[in-house]
């Protein structure tokens, strides 16, 4: 017989349970769509909404999904490298344990002290497990302080092992070397790499003081002295306090007497004054540092004591009625110390906050004591023997320069010959900046030349200035063209006299001039009459009128010079001096009208 699922009653005629409350008896819907995609859905519940049972996972099959391994599509999954190794020294390079710690030392020898606490710094070395023991200085301890124990591994019993950072923590003991040290405290990184490796870190002690050293620190026992005045306080109050001034000895009005500069030292503590000379660099003295040695000074001396003998014996206070003070010494005042003069114009800034506080002068201005020196005076023709000197100017016009020779005197005393090289001469009172040189123009009869600092007035010319002057009028002032005129009118008359007086008396200069002018009346037209002798005067560099031999026929024949023609051969021979030169002022004037 079958029987009802549900009530456990049989399926028979009058015997079966409908459960009026049920209205719907659908089926459920098994077809829908998720995202916009149509997708089928497996039913949970019957006709008539009761739970369906086979469409369920049973306890059994979750207990087996629930163990059950995950496999991918494309077999088990790789497994993952290993972490990369890195060894201590470079996993903690760099990375120190600190610990404050101290070590009790007995002191048997000395009556203030009993022991002594001396603060130290553990260093522990991550890298390599190494430690150290550093005690900072304390100045003027006295005691060897600094590295006590070197970087090492340090043994922790007789069976060889070693310290490790397992093994440090605050508020422990630990013995190195027969010290035992007491660990009070570490820094932050020390406390935070501890806690992050599971160690329970104990709580921070004080760290032990010594007891001599705070006795130190205690105020000093303050006396009582007397209202009167006291060597010693002045020398415990003033001591390593110098008042500093600046002062001058003027001593330009003695004979070869000039201004000096000193510094002036007054020690307070005992009241006594030094002078150190200034000295410059090359200044022509000896180094010496000191002009008086430091002690007191005199100010006013007892009537018996004037002829008191100073330089053997030391002054003492039976023969002074006043000493120098510190209010003696004021900026703007003279000071009258060992027969010199000294003006202070300047101090230091301690000594005007000095004066402040103890005088209450505030006004100490410095003093300018820099004398403006008189402009030189321009010396003009200082020696008399240069009144008789005679030089000549070459101007040369290509390259504006000019060149000066003195003629040879014979018993003058002075060497003759080339006074200026080819130069560019400034005129004077013209700027570095923007000089100005000397031109054609400027050289005329009576013109005074100043060349670098010396000073040449132009007494003659030559023919050949004149007739470049003629040509050039524009480039010169009419009283300038004027003046050469007049001066070679002048020596026309008397130089024909003298020329023919010359001739009569020196056969061969009538032979010279007779055949210089046979040329110029053979050449009047040649072409090179105009350069020839600017052509010369380039190679003449000391202006003497003189060129080699072979340059002579080097010019000549780029000038064209007929030097084949028997007339100029023989103008070239009587021309001809020694050495190998030939004097080309003649030669130019067989060329020139």
């Amino acid at each position: 017989m079958v029987s009802n699922p549900v009530h456990g009653l049989p399926f028979l005629p009058g015997t079966s349970f409908k459960d009026s409350t049920k209205t719907a008896f659908h089926r459920s819907q098994t077809l829908g769509y998720r995202n916009g995609y149509a997708i089928v859905r497996r039913p949970t519940v019957g006709i008539g909404g009761d739970r369906l049972q086979f469409n369920q996972l049973s306890q059994a099959e979750l207990d087996e999904l629930a163990s059950k391994a995950p496999v991918l599509t494309y077999g088990q999954p790789k497994q993952a490298p290993p972490a990369d190794f890195i060894p201590a020294h470079v996993a903690f390079d760099k990375k120190v344990l600190k610990f404050d710690a101290y070590f009790q030392e007995d002191v048997p020898m000395s009556t203030e002290e009993q022991y002594r606490i001396r603060q130290v710094n553990i260093y522990y070395y991550l890298e390599d497990d190494s430690m150290s023991v550093i005690e900072p200085v304390v100045e003027n301890s006295g005691i060897p302080q600094g590295k006590l124990i070197k970087r090492q591994r340090l043994a922790k019993n007789d069976r060889g092992d070693h310290y490790h950072w397992k093994d440090l923590n605050r508020g422990i003991n630990i013995t190195i070397y027969g010290k035992t040290f007491r660990v009070v405290d570490c820094d932050q990184f020390t406390q935070v790499f501890l806690e992050s490796q599971g160690i329970e870190l104990n709580p921070p002690e004080k760290m032990a003081l010594d007891p001599y050293t705070e006795l130190r620190k205690q105020p000093l026992r303050k006396y009582v002295t007397p209202s009167d005045f006291d060597q010693l306080k002045q020398f415990l109050t003033f001591d390593k306090q110098v008042l500093r001034f600046y002062a001058i000895w003027d001593d330009t009005d003695s004979m070869y007497g000039e201004c000096r500069t000193y510094i002036i030292h007054y020690y307070l503590m005992d009241d006594t004054v030094e002078i150190r000379e200034v000295h410059e660099r090359n200044d022509g003295r000896d180094p010496f540092p000191l002009l008086m040695n430091r002690q007191r000074m005199p100010k006013v001396l007892v009537e018996n004591a004037k002829n008191f003998p100073q330089c053997v014996l030391e002054i003492s206070d039976q023969e002074v009625l006043e000493w120098y003070t510190a209010k003696d010494f004021i900026v703007g005042k003279s000071l009258t110390v060992l027969g010199r003069t000294f003006f202070i114009y300047d101090c230091d800034p301690f000594t005007r906050r000095y004066y402040k506080e103890k005088f209450g002068i505030t006004d100490l201005p410095r003093i300018d004591v820099n004398k403006q020196e008189p402009p030189p005076v321009k010396q003009e023709s200082p020696i008399p023997e240069d009144k008789d000197r005679r030089f000549v100017f070459s101007y040369f016009l290509a390259t504006d320069m000019i060149s000066i020779f003195e003629p040879p005197v014979r018993n003058s005393g002075i060497i003759g010959g080339k006074y200026l090289g080819r130069t560019k001469v400034v005129k004077p009172y013209s700027t570095v900046d923007n000089p100005i040189y000397y031109g054609p123009s400027d050289f005329f009869i009576g013109a005074v030349i100043e060349v670098f600092g010396h000073r040449f007035i132009i007494l003659d010319t030559d023919e050949y200035v004149l007739k470049y002057m003629e040509s050039n009028a524009a480039q010169y002032s009419p009283e300038a063209l004027a003046s050469v005129q007049k001066h070679v009118r002048k020596l026309e008359a008397p130089a024909s006299e003298s020329e023919s007086k010359q001739t009569e008396k020196d056969p061969g200069m009538q032979e010279l001039e007779a055949l210089i002018d046979t040329i110029q009346k053979q050449l009047k037209d040649h072409s090179c009459k105009d350069n020839i002798r600017e052509a010369f005067q380039i190679y003449d560099k000391e202006a003497s009128g003189y060129v080699d031999r072979d340059m002579f026929f080097k010019i000549c024949e780029s000038l064209n010079v007929p030097v084949d023609d028997s007339l100029v051969k023989e103008l070239i021979r009587m021309c001809s001096h020694g050495e190998g030169k030939i004097n080309y002022y003649n030669f130019v004037r067989a060329f020139s009208n």
